[in-house]
């Protein structure tokens, strides 16, 4: 762990005005250290970038000294915060961060800094997921971290809600890359998810405590994503999806990419189609995403059977429940075409499943298997 003066250093980096990830990598290639930069002077405008404004910024003793101070501020609100402050120097700094040319001079995190150095891999898409796509990133996430794979994703709702869960239920590691500080609960509705990262995973942020959610901030939260993880996996993405920007920014980091098809009349597949057209990895399964990241290893079998179906079940209902699917739902037509059954008595067999808890109904008289 870095001296106190160094993580001190790196926060006064942040605080100067105009100094941004990508012109820190570029001054720390010239002068080697923040505290050499920070006394650089005249000097730093041999850097590429680095114009009159910001010369006059280290050229500036009182502005120097009040991003010290603020520093120093930080610095012990992190500690009562029970925040723990990464600069790029710490031997717990992810090293696949600093293979970017613009990675976060400091991460606050809260949680578990060990899973940072765990191989890991992305699970993003859309807020607006649809049941399909919210039970592939629930399933994927549980199956990567049962091969012991950590699950980085950005605790939006829809896909990357699901796929914390989906970690957690397993028992694994999961990482969420927030685009606020990381005392900040957002999206509000994930107050009880955020607990159980804050228990069980690890929450991360380039951004002081404080800092609120607004927009621009999450673009630039999605590089951190990619740039943690060996591969991303896109899992539903409308055509000009955040997510997206993600994939563009793991293939500029060299990483693999990922997408799962879905539904051909879905706008939420929109994306994710359009990634399989350009080139990326189509993930049918776990499997597909394991077998193109060999470090992973191969995912072990369930460990779990499936629990047995209640004794009280007729044969028509066993019938019935053996065209059902977990993980994508059927509509009445398909299941009336594949039972041969007649409308009124299929009606009657699904309430009965559905009362005894083995099925739920969706809107537009669709159903799935619990």
């Amino acid at each position: 762990m870095p001296e106190a003066d160094s993580v001190g250093s790196w926060l006064a980096l942040t605080a100067l005005p105009g100094l941004g990830p990508a012109l820190i990598h570029r001054l720390l290639a010239v002068f080697g250290s923040p505290q050499a930069i920070l006394a650089a002077g005249q000097a730093a405008a041999q850097v590429e970038g680095i114009g009159p404004r910001l010369t006059a910024v280290f050229n500036n003793p009182a502005a120097l000294a009040q991003a010290r101070s603020w520093a120093e501020q930080e610095q012990e609100r992190a500690v009562k915060a029970g925040v723990r402050l990464l600069c790029r120097a710490d031997s717990a700094y992810p090293s696949l961060l600093l293979q970017l040319p613009d990675p976060p001079a400091l991460l606050w995190c809260r949680g578990d800094i060990s899973f940072l150095q765990q191989p890991a891999v992305a699970l993003v898409g859309s807020r607006l997921a649809t049941s399909y796509g919210r039970k592939v990133s629930f399933l994927f996430a549980r199956q990567l971290a049962e091969a012991g794979c950590a699950v980085v994703s950005g605790m939006a709702d829809g896909i990357d809600g699901q796929a914390h869960a989906g970690a957690l239920a397993a028992g694994g590691r999961t990482v969420a890359v927030l685009g606020c500080g990381v005392d900040i609960v957002y999206p509000r509705f994930h107050s009880r998810l955020y607990g159980q990262l804050l228990a069980q995973g690890l929450l991360i942020s380039e951004y002081p405590l404080g800092t609120p959610p607004e927009g621009f901030r999450f673009p630039a939260r999605n590089r951190i994503i990619s740039g943690l993880s060996l591969g991303v996996v896109v899992i539903e993405a409308a055509a000009r999806s955040g997510s997206l920007i993600t994939a563009r920014m793991a293939l500029e980091q060299n990483r693999e990419v990922f997408a799962v098809p879905g539904r051909i009349d879905s706008p939420q597949s929109e994306g994710a189609h359009h990634l399989i057209q350009q080139g990326a990895h189509l993930a049918h399964s776990v499997e597909d995403i394991l077998a193109e990241l060999p470090t992973m290893g191969r995912r072990p079998e369930q460990r779990n059977s499936p629990p047995p179906l209640p004794d009280d079940l007729t044969g028509p209902e066993k019938s019935l429940l053996s065209l059902l699917d977990a993980a994508s739902p059927t509509d009445i037509e398909a299941l009336t075409e594949q039972s041969g059954l007649p409308v009124s008595e299929l009606h009657g067999l699904l309430l009965g499943l559905e009362l005894k808890g083995l099925i739920r109904q969706l809107p537009g008289q669709q159903y799935e298997r619990n």
